[in-house]
């Protein structure tokens, strides 16, 4: 498929990435490393030599992601995590769809959890409101509730091609029109909400950001982060208020953050072991920071 090439960002990405980088054989494909020291270079070099292999510091998956798509040239790039590999044809029905609608920025494959069960991907953007219906457990109350439940999609049932707000970037396809027309992912996102404000872009600039779930992906999560879950949890918070900060303003960040310090601490509260104590360290931090 010359239309198409593949962007995988790895760090310490065993055992995942070949099943990740067997998915896309036959595409034009460039891995961006971040330092991995676990055997993820050498296995990438000896099981997969036609694929480019780029060693870069760790800037952030922004910054891999933005050095990959540059590394191609094709006017489509299918975007892969470490941990997430497509089902048989996925690629090319995901190339097939977003040639037939010319402002498809973004289109985001249905994902699957490593047992088959539906991985909800789809997203609305962040409020407040919407991250206190996270924090404060709200959602649990009507999870199938766009009023308790907007942020995580939670009235879509993940099974028809749909315009959202912006989805999980486990697996999707840019468009490079799209990407050269908004320009790169904003760096200043080390790890979460990268895709977030990237999608926020697209819809200002009057691209569709869509949902096809004619092609699935499998994505198992956080696999190259397993025993940093703190500074994960941490990134996630970071990054809801960078993007606030970004679109909303100062008094839409002072609000999500006082919501998201109280949710922290009634976790806190509630939660014993390790799991209250990422919450109380994450509250500590972000009370200290501004």
């Amino acid at each position: 498929m010359p239309e198409l090439s593949a962007v995988v960002v790895t760090y310490n990405a065993l055992p995942y990435v070949e099943q990740s980088l067997a998915s896309v054989e036959g595409l034009e494909a460039v891995v961006v490393d971040h330092g991995s020291t676990d055997g993820t270079l050498e296995l990438v070099r000896e099981r997969f030599p036609n694929v480019r292999l780029v060693e870069q510091e760790n800037l952030g998956l922004a910054a891999g992601w933005n050095r990959g798509v540059r590394e191609t040239s094709t006017p489509y790039v299918l975007v892969l995590n470490a941990d997430a590999w497509l089902t048989e044809g996925a690629a090319e029905r995901l190339a097939a769809f977003a040639a037939e609608r010319e402002r498809a920025g973004f289109v985001a494959p249905r994902l699957r959890n490593p047992d088959g069960t539906l991985q909800r991907s789809v997203r609305a953007f962040p409020t407040p409101w919407r991250l206190a219906t996270e924090y404060f457990f709200l959602r649990k109350l009507a999870p199938g509730s766009r009023a308790l439940n907007a942020f995580y999609g939670g009235d879509f049932a993940h099974d028809e091609v749909r315009e959202i707000d912006w989805a999980k970037g486990a697996a999707f396809l840019l468009r490079r029109e799209a990407f050269d027309d908004v320009g790169p992912f904003d760096e200043s996102f080390f790890l979460f909400s990268e895709e977030t404000d990237w999608c926020y872009r697209l819809h200002e600039a009057g691209w569709q950001v869509l949902f096809y779930p004619g092609a699935e992906a499998v994505h198992v999560g956080g696999a190259s982060w397993r025993n940093e879950s703190a500074r994960l949890f941490r990134e996630q918070v970071r990054g809801h208020l960078r993007f606030l900060a970004k679109h909303r303003g100062p008094r839409t960040v002072a609000r999500a953050r006082r919501v998201l310090l109280a949710g922290l601490r009634l976790r806190g509260l509630l939660f014993r072991g390790d799991r209250g104590a990422l919450y109380r360290d994450t509250a500590h931090w972000l009370q200290s920071t501004r």
